[in-house]
């Protein structure tokens, strides 16, 4: 994902020739509409922490093995639909997310939750894990400054509920994702106890 963020649509004419464009030296970069913008201003804050967090799902997809073929196959999904989450932070009006791509995290989401043990949701555990479940992890922990930051970009330009929406729901899909990970490798997760005074 480029700072300046052009998802390739249907027919579109005249594809970047270049990675280097040179029109963002000066600090500002375009969007979508064809907007000059600052870099430092909210609306590039979101969307270069959008991308952290796709990046972050990439890396964790590079880690899943035959074991969680689903989960990895679940996560391409879900890279794809950032980028159009990406898309229409930077104005698109076409490439935008969708009613039925949030239904479809939920209901990734359940299942997950489903094929945890029945107590999995009385613990509260330490970050990480295993290796794949603390990646997973640092990619939940991304998501909710993903949320953060979108949350404030909507307080100076209204976003999608959708977007919101979707952000919020990832977070908890991608918790249940480390929890998941975790119990199927049988790792020992370390659980937080309040010391006793």
């Amino acid at each position: 994902m480029r700072e300046s963020y052009s998802i390739r649509q249907p027919n579109m004419k005249n594809p970047i020739s270049s990675i280097s464009t040179k029109t963002g030296d000066a600090g500002e970069s375009g969007l979508i509409t064809g907007e000059r913008v600052p870099k430092d201003t909210a609306i590039f804050a979101a969307i270069g922490t959008v991308d952290e967090l796709n990046s972050w799902l990439g890396l964790v997809i590079t880690q899943f093995g035959e074991q969680f073929a689903a989960q990895k196959k679940e996560l391409v999904q879900i890279q794809e639909q950032l980028f159009y989450l990406g898309a229409e932070l930077a104005g698109s009006k076409t490439a935008v997310i969708s009613k039925p791509a949030l239904q479809m995290l939920e209901k990734q989401s359940h299942d997950l939750q489903v094929a945890l043990s029945d107590n999995w949701h009385t613990k509260f555990v330490f970050p990480g894990g295993s290796q794949l479940g603390a990646h997973c992890d640092v990619a939940r922990a991304v998501c909710r400054r993903t949320e953060r930051v979108l949350v404030a970009l909507n307080r100076e330009q209204q976003q999608s509920k959708l977007v919101l929406q979707y952000i919020n729901r990832l977070s908890d899909y991608l918790y249940l994702l480390r929890c998941f990970v975790n119990e199927q490798v049988s790792f020992a997760e370390q659980q937080f106890v309040v010391a006793k005074s």
